[in-house]
C-alpha cells in the first residue's frame, strides 16, 4: 500500500473517532459542570444567579472546544488540512 493511500486510510478512521471522543468528553463534562451547579444553587439560593452566570460561561467553553474538534474534522475531511 502507498504511503499516501496508507496516511488516508488512517486519517478516514481516526478522524470520526477523535470527534467521538470530544463529544463524549464534553457531554461529560457538560452534565458535571450542571450537576455541581445545581447542588451549589440548591444549598445557596441567593447566590444562584452568580452560580448560573459561571455555569452558562463555562458551558459556553466547553462547547466551544467541541466545535473546534469539528471544525479541525472538517478542514481534514475537506482536504484543506493534509499531513505531509
Amino acid at each position: 500500500m502507498e504511503v499516501q493511500s496508507m496516511q488516508s486510510v488512517v486519517l478516514g478512521a481516526a478522524l470520526p473517532l477523535g470527534l467521538a471522543s470530544a463529544a463524549i468528553a464534553s457531554a461529560l463534562g457538560l452534565a458535571k459542570a450542571v450537576a455541581a451547579a445545581m447542588e451549589a444553587m440548591a444549598r445557596q439560593p441567593e447566590a444562584s444567579q452568580r452560580i448560573q452566570t459561571a455555569m452558562i460561561l463555562g458551558c459556553a467553553f466547553i462547547e466551544a472546544l467541541t466545535i473546534y474538534v469539528f471544525v479541525v474534522v472538517l478542514l481534514f475531511g475537506f482536504g484543506i488540512l493534509k499531513i505531509h
